[in-house]
């Protein structure tokens, strides 16, 4: 077996280990408490203590977006806000692209992750029926 060079310690097996779970492993800089989600960095001190927390994964679409470049599926890419208090961008599925709004409150995709990383989260209150408008 070869080294990277990079070090995986206790922590970033934790972080791997986490998203076969249900839920969201994010970091909290243990200066300053801010939450930051996929950084090594804490964005507002540019600490490296980040300590792993657990989110359940619920948060809110404060932003939504129907994409459809560099495949021929429409999908939906949306920033969504979690009570932790990061903004990320994630993928929403189980319901039509254009049928996700802004204030629609997601969750984890139980099992399933997207093969480029992206987190997948689909809606709690799936719209209605074809026939409302």
């Amino acid at each position: 077996m070869f080294s990277t060079g990079t070090d995986v310690g206790p922590r970033a097996r934790e972080a791997v280990a986490a998203h076969t779970q249900e839920g969201l492993v994010y970091q909290v800089c243990r200066w300053c408490h801010t939450a930051s989600f996929r950084t090594l960095l804490c964005p507002v001190c540019a600490s490296s203590d980040l300590e792993s927390e657990r989110s359940d994964g619920h948060g809110v679409v404060i932003r939504s977006n129907v994409v459809n470049r560099y495949s021929r599926v429409m999908r939906n890419e949306s920033l969504v806000r979690f009570p932790e208090g990061f903004v990320y961008r994630c993928r929403i599925v189980g319901a039509a692209p254009h049928l996700v709004n802004v204030g629609d409150r997601v969750r984890p995709v139980g099992g399933r992750t997207s093969v480029a990383g992206e987190v997948v989260l689909e809606l709690c209150d799936p719209p209605g029926s074809a026939g409302w408008y």
